[in-house]
This record gives C-alpha cells, structure tokens and sequence, in this order.
C-alpha cells in the first residue's frame, strides 16, 4: 500500500461535538443526537476557512499537520 499525495493542499473545517457518545442499548453501537459530529466542510485556502468561520461566529483554532517521515526502501528489502 502507499500513502498518496492528492488533496493535501486543502483545509478542512469539523466541529468540535457538543454531547459525548452513547450506547445503543439495542445494538451496542455508539451513537449521539450530535448531527454536527458528521458535518466536515472544505476549504481550498486557509483564509477561506477563518472567513467562514468569523462570518457564523464560529471559533476556530488551526491544528498544523505533523510533519510526514518516509520510510524509503526498496521492494526487495521485504525478503531480507
């Protein structure tokens, strides 16, 4: 498998969940009456995000990405 490099340019804004997470007493399943946990809204730019943000008087924090570390080998370095 191989990581890819497409649509790493954009931002994304998600929400932070107002309620936690319960069992379903039926199904076991984790559930919540939180719709905004499934609400994920992109970005092409950063200023375009901290706009939408300040126009519906969200409050936004930026979390930076960690800094991605490859591993570089070669196939045949499977079978050593």
């Amino acid at each position: 498998m191989q990581s890819g490099q497409a649509k790493l340019d954009g931002w994304m804004l998600e929400f932070v969940p107002n309620e936690g997470q319960h069992a379903d007493p039926l199904m076991g399943w984790a559930g919540s009456g939180d719709t905004r946990r499934q609400l994920r809204l992109h970005f092409a730019t950063l200023e375009e995000a901290k706009g939408y943000a300040a126009a519906n008087a969200i409050d936004a924090r930026v979390l930076s990405t960690p800094p991605r570390r490859l591993k570089i080998q070669a196939y045949a370095d499977n079978f050593r």
